[in-house]
């Protein structure tokens, strides 16, 4: 799991490199991605996480036990 967003499920896509003669080669398109540790107060420990930016900015949206939850229902190991 790899280069895969562990809240939005953001992976890499892959599109064209399209040169000046319009010549298209493939190429892979990245998702912006950030190892990040969270402190989780409720459980009283460290969490590393890897996200994307809009990850991390749903975590500062609707809280970080919130997000935590919502991943464990899905089954996720955290």
């Amino acid at each position: 799991m790899s280069r895969v967003c562990q809240i939005t499920g953001k992976a890499p896509i892959s599109g064209n490199t399209v040169s000046h003669s319009n010549i298209k080669s493939k190429r892979r398109f990245l998702p912006n991605l950030q190892t990040k540790r969270f402190f989780l107060a409720e459980e009283d420990k460290w969490i590393t996480l890897k996200l994307s930016t809009e990850g991390i900015r749903t975590i500062n949206k609707n809280g970080l036990y919130t997000v935590v939850k919502e991943l464990r229902a899905k089954g996720h190991k955290i």
